[in-house]
Parts: C-alpha cells; structure tokens; sequence
C-alpha cells in the first residue's frame, strides 16, 4: 500500500492550545448532523487534511504509551484482562491528589471552573459506544448495547446520563468554551473521538472506553463527596450514579468485551491495550493541568 508521508508529525508540540482547539471544532462540525450545502467539497478538503493531522497524533500517542506494554500478556486472554484490570489504582493518572482535594477542600469556585473542565471536553460515551460497536462481534456487541442503553436511561429521558450532567452544568451555571478549557481536556476528548470514528482505531476504542469504566468510580465518588459538601443536592446525580454503575459495567465489559475479544481475536490485543493506557494518560494529562491552575491560583491568594 502506497504509504503517506507526513510532514508535520507532531504539529500540537509548538502551540498545542491551538492545535486541540482546531481537532476540536473540526469535530464538533463533522460529527454534528447537517443538510447538503453546496460547499460540501471544501469541507470534503478540510476531512481529508484532519484526517492525516488527527492520524499522525494518534500514531505519536501510541508511541508514548509502549513503555506501560513492557508485560502485557498477548496470548493469554485471561492474563491480559487481569492485565487491563490492574491498571485501576496503577495506571497512568490514578489516585491523583486532585480528587481527594476537590472531596475535602475546594471550594464552590474552584469546584465549578474544574467541573467547565470536565464539561467542555464531555465525549459523550453515549456516541462514542454507539460509533464503537459497528461490525464487532455478537457477544461484545451485545454488551455495548447494554451500556449504551443504561447511558440513554433504559428509555427513560430522565435517566440519560449525558442530560444528567447538563442539569448539574446548568445548576452551577457554567458555561464552556473551547477558548476557555484547557488544552489536555480537549485533547481528551479528540482522542476519544478519533477512536470511535476511525476503524483501524476501533479495537483501541473498546480498550479506551472500557478504562473509562474501569477507573471512573473512585474519582467520580471524589467529586460526589466534593459536590455534597458545597451543598449541592440531587444535581450531583450525575457523579453519585457512576460512582456506583461504572463498578458494575466495568465487570461487564471485562467479562464480555475484551476476554471474548483476547480469545476469539489475538491480534487486537495490544489495540485493547493501548486504547486504554492512552486515555488514562490523557486522563492524567488533565489532571495535571487542574492541579496546576486550581493548586497555583491558591498559591497566588496566600501569598497576596
């Protein structure tokens, strides 16, 4: 096959604030559901270039996470899901100090400017499930769709995770913007969506997505805590239900997703992961950059 070369591997190191808010509205607009425009073939352009952009980043990220795979169990799909289940607690970004500071100690403020965070770089797993699934096989396909139907509240509309959260965004009145968020909460989100929409990236997804269950609880039981403390009621239900959930979909998907995966397809192994050590690594990305404006600002108000 014909191979590509590109110039500009690692565009995002020189002004990466301006590179993640370009992957970020090129796909805010491509995702978004549209009507034929007559300058569809511009647009057609702008794919084909971001699809290369956004592909060079990814390779490089890949890259960066070999030195978590030094023992990762390839041919024993029992081994590697023991593997993948030790990243919770070990893995890149967890027990982060952030979250025990934002149960115990921030402050309504600084619980509302890190949460704007969090907002801004939502994914939606939701989609992101959805996207994931397609050609997979029966067995795992059949456990995406029962995350994804617990994600969109088994029918219900009060019960749709992604509403949930914008009850309590709306309650704390904040407003995200792609200038306002930091540029790793982006990325997070641009890593997320150039794994559930690109096939080759599709094993990824499924490793990336089901770290996402693995780990959520622990820091989403943080916030919960953080979130009762400031004296907000019901509309932390949002970070309370996935406190709790995400124990039980993570088993699930564990047990459907990637051992029938590791046993019936091998080779996707590493895929799987990558996927997940990449995100964690985003993950941990943005908690650094939390830490440092939340943690700094406090710095600046003792010494003033």
């Amino acid at each position: 096959m014909p191979q590509t070369k590109i110039t500009a591997l690692r565009p995002e190191v020189a002004n990466p604030d301006a590179f993640h808010q370009r992957l970020t509205r090129w796909n805010a607009r491509r995702l978004a559901p549209s009507t034929p425009t007559d300058d569809w073939m511009s647009y057609a352009l702008e794919d084909a270039e971001m699809v290369l952009i956004e592909g060079a980043f990814i390779e490089h990220l890949r890259k960066d996470a070999e030195g978590w795979l030094a023992d990762l169990p390839e041919n024993d799909p029992e081994a590697f899901v023991a593997w993948f289940e030790a990243l919770k607690g070990h893995g890149p970004g967890e027990n982060d100090p952030l979250f025990p500071w934002l149960a115990e100690e921030a402050d309504l403020e600084q619980m509302r400017w890190f949460l704007q965070q969090e907002v801004a770089g939502e994914a939606g797993f939701e989609d992101l499930v959805a996207m994931a699934q397609v050609k997979m096989p029966d067995r795992p396909k059949l456990e995406l769709a029962r995350n994804y139907w617990d994600e969109m509240g088994r029918g219900n509309i009060k019960g749709m995770h992604g509403p949930m959260l914008k009850v309590l965004a709306d309650h704390l009145n904040l407003k995200p913007t792609i200038e306002s968020t930091v540029w790793p909460s982006l990325a997070l989100g641009n890593i997320l969506v150039a794994f559930s929409t690109t096939r080759r990236y599709a094993y990824h997804a499924l490793g990336a997505l089901g770290a996402v269950e693995l780990t959520a609880p622990w820091r989403s039981a943080q916030v919960a805590a953080g979130l009762k403390r400031l004296g907000i009621g019901a509309e932390r239900k949002y970070y309370a239900l996935h406190a709790t959930l995400d124990v039980e979909h993570s088993k699930a998907w564990n047990e459907e997703v990637l051992l029938p995966l590791a046993t019936e397809r091998p080779e996707c192994v590493r895929s799987l992961a990558e996927g997940a050590v990449m995100r964690l690594m985003a993950g941990a990305a943005c908690f650094e950059a939390y830490r440092a404006h939340l943690w700094d600002q406090l710095a600046r108000l003792k010494r003033a």
